[in-house]
């Protein structure tokens, strides 16, 4: 058996492990490396180890550790009240709110499986509350949090990028990000037209009552801020803007410009921010480097390793040259848009980016499809079927049920749609993105 089906095979049971055994699917992917590296490969462990990308890696820490004390002191929640309060009251803008505003925290860096499970507890008591559908609600905080997913300074984005920096694609920061927001507007659209979105156009709530200010707090109360000790904020006290929460502000947009319009690291611009916010308030925030979405770190570190190690077994040429020989390369295209979409309804996302996409590498070379939007494509069915209750952010919404609704019923609407959106979802996204271009 050559070396690229022996990478391939440690692959699929990485995954399956990974899937069924509460086991970090980075940890497993150093093992399947180190082994197959060492028994397969003949490499030495320094080459093995050669695969890490400490860019990324600084990303997603610096990120990560900006968002955790944005998270702190209170500016995730200030950005919830003063987007509810924009809309005036009015229902029917409600979801939209909590699509906005989860896209928003993944696009200035917070991990999906953190936004979805800080908005979601909010956005599904709005919608008992106000007798708003939960599917839809619910449905709309991830596709949110997917529509802000692949921004230049987020995880999803930066870990697409890097890849395709390492595969010598042309960067498409902009395709890519642009791409899915539209994309999980139009499904968020859909929703809204099908599950009762017009009739709640002529609801009203009263944007300055108190019950809206607790229906907040209550809403957030399964994800608390950590940092504050017994002095957190609440009430009356949190509804003015603190000197701690402009500064948050402002760290957020200086990341943006000074590492999108100058040019520079991104991990380095946003941890330096973390650590002036950190110097300014040590004490608050003593604790915020905990709050690093370390699970992330080592599932990215160890799966980028092992895609290193696929790389060098030539794997992903091989199953890219086999899906060019499909008699088609957009027949292939579609196939290895299938591939991300049914393995990540049941496996990490961000574990599969940094896989599949080298695979694509072949039928780009050979089938003059645009390297943009074919990955565009390969990331949007990705990541989209994390509505699945399969998933981490769709078990969040499940966990966060109504109690307008029971558990089995919304289990059950939570798998039928996305069972819809495995289908047809990659179908669609090839069908929009691939063909055109090819």
């Amino acid at each position: 058996m050559g070396p690229e089906w022996v990478a391939i095979l440690a692959l699929v049971a990485l995954f399956v492990i990974g899937t069924l055994l509460p086991i970090n699917m980075g940890a497993l992917a150093y093992v399947a490396a180190w082994l197959v590296g060492m028994f397969s490969l003949d490499l030495s462990e320094r080459e093995i180890l050669g695969g890490v990308s400490g860019d990324l890696i600084l990303t997603l820490i610096g990120v990560t550790y900006l968002f955790a004390i944005a998270k702190n002191n209170g500016t995730v929640d200030l950005i919830v009240r003063s987007a509810v309060r924009a809309v005036g009251g009015r229902v029917a803008l409600i979801p939209w709110v909590m699509f906005a505003v989860t896209a928003l925290l993944t696009a200035i860096g917070a991990a999906s499986p953190a936004a979805c499970a800080i908005i979601g507890p909010i956005a599904l008591g709005f919608a008992g509350k106000y007798k708003i559908n939960p599917l839809m609600m619910g449905m709309f905080v991830v596709h949110g949090a997917q529509g802000g997913g692949f921004s230049p300074i987020s995880i999803y984005g930066t870990i697409t990028n890097s890849v395709m920096e390492d595969n010598n694609l042309p960067s498409s920061e902009l395709t890519v990000f642009l791409a899915s927001l539209v994309v999980n507007l139009v499904m968020a659209a859909i929703l809204f037209v099908l599950l009762g979105g017009r009739k709640l156009m002529a609801q009203r709530v009263d944007p300055n009552d108190d019950e809206l200010t607790e229906d907040l707090h209550k809403g957030g109360a399964t994800v608390p801020a950590r940092g504050y000790g017994t002095s957190a904020p609440t009430g009356t006290q949190a509804l003015g803007v603190r000197r701690d929460q402009v500064l948050t502000l402002v760290a957020f947009v200086g990341v943006a410009v000074v590492a999108l319009v100058f040019d520079k690291n991104i991990g380095f611009v946003s941890i330096t921010a973390a650590v002036i916010l950190a110097m300014l308030a040590p004490k608050e925030h003593k604790d915020a480097v905990r709050q690093i979405a370390w699970p992330t770190v080592l599932l990215v570190a160890g799966v980028s390793t092992y895609a290193a190690i696929l790389t060098e077994a030539g794997s992903p040429e091989f199953v890219g040259n086999w899906a060019a020989g499909l008699g088609a390369i957009a027949i292939g295209a579609l196939v290895l848009c299938y591939v991300g979409g049914v393995v990540s309804a049941f496996a990490s996302s961000t574990a599969l980016l940094p896989v599949i996409i080298p695979i694509a590498v072949p039928l780009i070379a050979n089938g003059g499809i645009s390297a943009g939007l074919f990955v565009a494509a390969l990331a949007i069915s990705s990541t989209i079927v994390d509505v699945s209750p399969f998933s981490t952010n769709g078990a969040l919404m499940l966990a966060n049920k109504p109690d307008t609704i029971t558990e089995p019923v919304f289990y059950k609407q939570i798998l039928t749609y996305s069972m819809i959106v495995v289908v047809v979802g990659p179908l669609l996204v090839w069908a929009a993105l691939v063909l055109p271009g090819w």
